[in-house]
């Protein structure tokens, strides 16, 4: 008797569990406005040295909010806002690149999709040129451990500009933590063969040009050759 309770006890937990329904992951936005690399000059004036931009992404299903990360590519400084609706105004600094994604959310799931990550440059009003964007996606990575070949290791890169004017990079390499120029007027989004001592912590970062003259530095990595 005792064993055919258990098994019923069992039978109904069973049927408890896959009776219960799973809530749907929301779906990831698709971002609409600013394009990728866009030169945002449509926006509000608000001051000197602000002014609006809206952001706008098509709805996910099964979101019923969204939270917005809008990122300063200068200072690496991050704001998060929320939202119900498909577009966000906010005030940022002119003559400045961001990047920015949206996040879906459901108040029915744990459970977040994010969306992909675009740039775009708020040059206000009186901007006729920009900046290239500060270059990214530095390998090696940031605390990356790297193995050289025969005393060599390779650099590169990632770099975008709204005027699609990018004209050449400045590299910076060396064992201080404010790397010193190791090559300039490189012309392509890498250096190979680079030479390097095993058993070292590195420093480095890459400076855009573009042909007006405008540049933009990115974040200094660090890696370790083994």
């Amino acid at each position: 008797m005792k064993q055919l309770i258990i098994a019923i006890l069992c039978i109904s937990l069973f049927a408890c569990k896959k009776g219960k329904k799973v809530p749907p992951v929301p779906a990831q936005a698709v971002l609409v406005s600013p394009a990728a690399n866009e030169a945002c000059t449509k926006g509000t004036i608000i001051s000197p040295t602000s002014s609006s931009v809206t952001l706008k992404w098509n709805a996910a299903s099964n979101a019923d909010s969204y939270e917005v990360v809008v990122k300063n590519l200068l200072t690496q400084a991050e704001t998060k806002q929320s939202s119900t609706a498909t577009q966000l105004v906010l005030n940022l600094s002119s003559n400045t690149p961001f990047s920015w994604m949206v996040v879906s959310k459901s108040s029915a799931s744990a459970e977040v999709s994010t969306s992909e990550t675009r740039k775009f440059y708020n040059a206000g009003q009186a901007v006729t040129y920009m900046a290239p964007f500060p270059p990214d996606n530095l390998l090696p990575a940031m605390r990356q451990a790297v193995t050289a070949v025969n005393g060599k290791i390779n650099l590169t890169w990632t770099a975008d500009d709204a005027d699609n004017d990018l004209s050449s990079y400045d590299v910076y390499l060396s064992t201080a933590s404010s790397p010193a120029l190791l090559q300039a007027g490189v012309m392509e989004k890498k250096l190979d063969n680079v030479t390097v001592t095993a058993g070292t912590t590195y420093y480095w970062k890459v400076v855009a040009k573009d042909a007006k003259g405008n540049t933009s530095e990115s974040m200094v990595n660090t890696f370790k050759v083994n």
